[in-house]
């Protein structure tokens, strides 16, 4: 088990090993989008990447979900195809979130060794969710109900 500070240390090691070998910018935050985001995740157990629609806005928040559920089977189909849907993620702080990941299990950040396969999967995935978001996002950004 590692102090608070050592996990800090091997995480700012983790992201900048990271950034080194995939010396890319990602979409992430710059959707132009409000409240609609791009994130990569790990801990001692699991990598994810995930498209999180955290709009305070219940309604907004519903269209934004109902339209990559719109698009579920191209994103299934030619982009990832072990991606999860949930409209109502529930965070810690209580608050109520959609999303859309993918996930790799059998991996640590704390284990070094797994760092290329965890790198492998955060490209893959992100570049992949990338050019789905990059292909629909017209119709992702409209928020006319009617389209």
């Amino acid at each position: 088990m590692y102090s608070k500070a050592e996990a800090q240390i091997i995480k700012k090691e983790f992201w900048i090993k990271f950034a080194e070998e995939y010396p890319r910018k990602w979409l992430l935050y710059d959707t132009k989008i409000k409240d609609f985001s791009f994130k990569f995740y790990v801990d001692n157990k699991k990598a994810q990447v995930l498209i999180d629609i955290e709009s305070k806005d219940e309604e907004k928040r519903k269209i934004y979900f109902e339209k990559i559920e719109s698009l579920k089977q191209i994103l299934l189909d030619e982009f990832i195809p072990d991606a999860v849907f949930e409209r109502n993620f529930h965070l810690e702080t209580g608050k109520i979130i959609s999303k859309v990941w993918v996930e790799k299990t059998g991996i640590s950040l704390f284990n070094k060794a797994t760092w290329p396969e965890i790198f492998d999967f955060f490209y893959q995935n992100m570049d992949a969710f990338e050019r789905f978001f990059y292909e629909y996002q017209d119709y992702i950004n409209d928020l006319e109900t009617n389209t």
